[in-house]
């Protein structure tokens, strides 16, 4: 074999090399190519998901607001519940109190009754 038959041989296995790997690259992409319909139906995709997410966090955002508002108004209940108990609290001790006054004034004047008989 001579110089100039070697290159020859080398040059047509490298272009059937070169046309082979180009004939599976085209195979390649033209098997594996994305359709316009699949890629309109993953835009509409993320365009929902997107929407999701917004609808998502205003949902967040409202509860947090409601939360804020529950929690006050149950402070607020929390803070008159004490009060009502305190006022009541004074109330039955007054209560016992006059009671108490109130026997302490009866008495003489029941033992006074008791010792004319």
């Amino acid at each position: 074999m001579s110089r100039t038959e070697f290159v020859l041989a080398t040059a047509i296995i490298l272009f059937v090399a070169f046309c082979l790997g180009w004939f599976a690259n085209w195979l390649l992409h033209r098997f594996t190519r994305v359709a316009a319909g699949d890629v309109a139906q993953l835009d509409r995709m993320s365009q929902e998901l997107h929407e999701a997410e917004e609808t998502r966090d205003q949902a967040i955002t409202y509860l947090q607001q409601r939360e804020a508002e529950l929690t006050n108004q149950l402070a607020q209940t929390e803070a008159e519940l004490g009060a009502a108990m305190e006022g009541l609290r004074d109330a039955r001790h007054e209560a016992e109190e006059l009671r108490a006054y109130i026997e302490n004034q009866s008495k003489p004047a029941g033992d006074v009754f008791a010792s004319k008989r």
